[in-house]
């Protein structure tokens, strides 16, 4: 598999054009299914999430591969190939998976250390499996980031360095407008993030809380699992009008537009009688809240923006050093894997034809010799068995050690030449056609 990854996060492009890139509804499992229809392309899985968007793929052609990936992102998002193109990024074999697997472990998070990645990078896997767009490969590479991942929150402590974006932002909004505590709350949207905040809310104190979702189904599932005389449910529609009697506001929806307005925002503000601001915590991308909403008196919002330059601001995390060993490690393993099992057809293929020509000269002893005795055959098959055994066991074993070092496809290569083996009977054996991209297994890309 040669991983190729083209994306753009908070890191590298702004916000403004992260929430003009987002992709929604059904825009993403287009994306997926154009990426797999590539000419370049054999498997391609999409990790959407609220601050990046990265397409991961097995090509056959780096250059072409870049180019038509950073086309789809473009045509796809809306946003001009020309201003995408400077906020994007491009990862290519170990650099990709060392790439993915610091994701896995929250390094590239916008919180560090963050869990939440792990289960949409889940997701990425879950959806691209049902679209039938990822194969062996990026099965392989996912499951195994999601190991890794998991290793970095079980054997450090970045876990509780790390927050999740709920957290970190429920502090800054404690920072502007008092405990969290006591308050009486709204959460638009039962999505995943919707659903964690939630939690956190009641965790945090707040026995008086409201949900509103677009399904009211999924805000009702929401309420039974907070408690109802915790939670309950508010009718989508009336969420202007319930700004006025709650304090803190949390909004995460898929919505493609703005769900709270400032007008809103500012007669609700006019209404209060409380003298703490009205919080907003905008966890959506696009935003949900109105960016005007920073400039009102009486109202303090916390968007993804203010918490990537607050964030920046914070200490660094001790455990990090320890992460980044961890995944340098099983990059280098995972690369060692991945070229040992390349020359594993090579091998087989070696031992099949040796195989063919044991069986082809014992065939010929027993025409020169038809009246050898069935002791005297059985023992000179077994001689014969055990002295190629014995010439192919050196060469085979150093070939996979060699194999798993950097630039071990050469032994494979030097292997087929030295003892001619035919392409075919190599690629038949990895199941890949002469010439051409593995061959997809069942749910495998198409």
């Amino acid at each position: 598999m040669s991983l190729l990854v083209v994306g753009l996060s908070h890191r590298t492009a702004p916000v403004g054009v992260l929430e003009r890139a987002a992709l929604t509804g059904e825009v993403p499992t287009r994306l997926l299914h154009d990426a797999a229809a590539t000419t370049t392309v054999a498997e391609a899985a999409l990790l959407n999430t609220c601050n990046r968007i990265e397409l991961y793929a097995d090509v056959d052609k780096f250059h072409a591969g870049v180019a038509e990936l950073s086309l789809l992102l473009a045509h796809h998002s809306g946003v001009d190939l020309e201003e995408l193109t400077s906020h994007l990024y491009v990862h290519y074999e170990d650099r990709a998976v060392h790439h993915l697997f610091s994701v896995a472990c929250g390094l590239d998070s916008m919180v560090v250390g963050e869990g939440q990645i792990l289960g949409q990078l889940r997701d990425a896997l879950a959806k691209a499996q049902e679209e039938h767009t990822a194969g062996r490969g990026l099965n392989e590479l996912f499951q195994q980031a999601l190991r890794v991942g998991k290793r970095a929150h079980s054997e450090t402590g970045i876990d509780k360095a790390g927050q999740s974006l709920v957290t970190f932002g429920l502090e800054q909004v404690a920072a502007g407008a008092g405990e969290i505590a006591g308050k009486r709350a709204l959460v638009v949207g039962a999505g995943s993030m919707s659903s964690l905040a939630a939690a956190t809310l009641v965790r945090s104190g707040v026995t008086d809380l409201l949900i509103a979702n677009r399904t009211p189904a999924r805000a009702e599932r929401l309420v039974e699992i907070l408690g109802p005389d915790v939670a309950r449910t508010l009718d989508l529609a009336k969420v202007p009008e319930a700004l006025a009697d709650v304090d803190l506001v949390i909004s995460c929806t898929g919505a493609s537009g703005v769900v709270i307005k400032a007008e809103d925002v500012a007669a609700a503000v006019a209404a209060r009688t409380c003298a703490q601001p009205l919080a907003l915590l905008d966890l959506a991308m696009p935003r949900d809240v109105d960016h005007a909403v920073h400039e009102l008196a009486g109202a303090l919002l916390v968007d993804l923006e203010s918490l990537s330059h607050a964030h920046a601001a914070s200490p660094g995390v001790g455990d990090v050093d320890e992460v980044t060993r961890i995944v340098s490690d099983e990059v280098t393993a995972f690369g060692a894997a991945q070229r040992a099992a390349r020359i594993a057809p090579t091998v087989v293929a070696l031992r099949s034809m040796a195989s063919g020509v044991v069986a082809a000269e014992l065939g010929r002893l027993d025409s020169r010799l038809p009246d050898l005795d069935e002791r005297s055959r059985a023992e000179i098959t077994q001689t014969v068995r055990r002295v190629v055994d014995k010439l192919l066991h050196a060469p085979t074993v150093r070939v996979k050690q060699l194999a798993a070092e950097p630039g071990g496809a050469s032994y494979a290569e030097a292997l087929r030449e030295l003892f001619d083996l035919d392409p075919a009977a190599v690629h038949a054996v990895s199941g890949t056609p002469v010439g051409g991209a593995p061959q997809p297994s069942a749910g495998g890309a198409r």
